[in-house]
């Protein structure tokens, strides 16, 4: 037992120089699931697990985004070794989303993007939110709306406008996942958009996009010319 701990502090001390002399490209997906857990359980060889997680869940980034419990109870993980995977999660969203908040959205749009599906693609849950932009197209507001299906019955078209002039917005740009992975629009998504920009232009309230954000990839109604 001495050995095989002493092997495994060998091997964690290696991944440590490897992360932070070649960046975080320098450590395998994997590796980076096994220095995260290795940080809550550093007595036990967290190499198996790590893969396991990963092929369970299908990917580096659906097991981060995948919910607290589901991880423990696939990785028998106690809570301090959840938390360890969910702070990166949560520390790659802020890093992620101080990009966007920063800048004018509209100028800032792949960062946008890269923030969004990293929150969003994995999600297993369909969720809808709004982003509220003010005259200089800065974030005002990262606003959730709905849970479940995307049509005037989860999203009311009148509390979308309301809450625009509550925050004082000119702008907005609507987003939701698909957990299916196609980011493909249907025709909800088309119709209550159109209703959305329509409510909109009586008040000079613009809405720039919708975009639709899967696992595949991610659609924009205003590229497709569907807005």
């Amino acid at each position: 037992m001495a050995d095989q701990a002493q092997d495994a502090s060998g091997h964690r001390q290696r991944l440590r120089r490897r992360l932070i002399e070649g960046g975080p490209d320098a450590l395998l997906d994997h590796e980076l699931v096994e220095y995260l857990l290795a940080l809550a359980i550093p007595r036990r060889d967290t190499k198996p697990l790590a893969k396991k997680l990963i092929g369970e869940f299908g990917g580096f980034g659906a097991l981060l985004a995948a919910d607290a419990e589901a991880i423990a109870r696939v990785g028998d993980l106690s809570e301090g070794a959840v938390a360890a995977l969910k702070i990166a999660q949560a520390s790659a969203l802020r890093l992620l989303k101080s990009e966007v908040s920063e800048r004018p959205v509209l100028g800032s749009w792949q960062a946008l993007l890269d923030y969004l599906h990293a929150d969003m693609a994995h999600n297993p849950v369909e969720r809808v939110r709004v982003l509220y932009l003010n005259s200089k197209n800065m974030l005002i507001r990262d606003e959730q709306m709905s849970e479940g299906s995307v049509d005037e019955a989860a999203v009311y078209v009148r509390e979308v406008i309301r809450r625009a002039l509550e925050f004082h917005a000119t702008a907005l740009i609507l987003v939701h996942n698909h957990p299916s992975g196609d980011p493909s629009p249907s025709s909800q998504d088309i119709k209550l958009t159109r209703d959305i920009v329509e409510a909109g232009r009586h008040l000079k309230i613009s809405v720039h996009d919708h975009v639709i954000i899967g696992a595949r990839g991610h659609s924009s109604l205003r590229a497709m010319g569907l807005i």
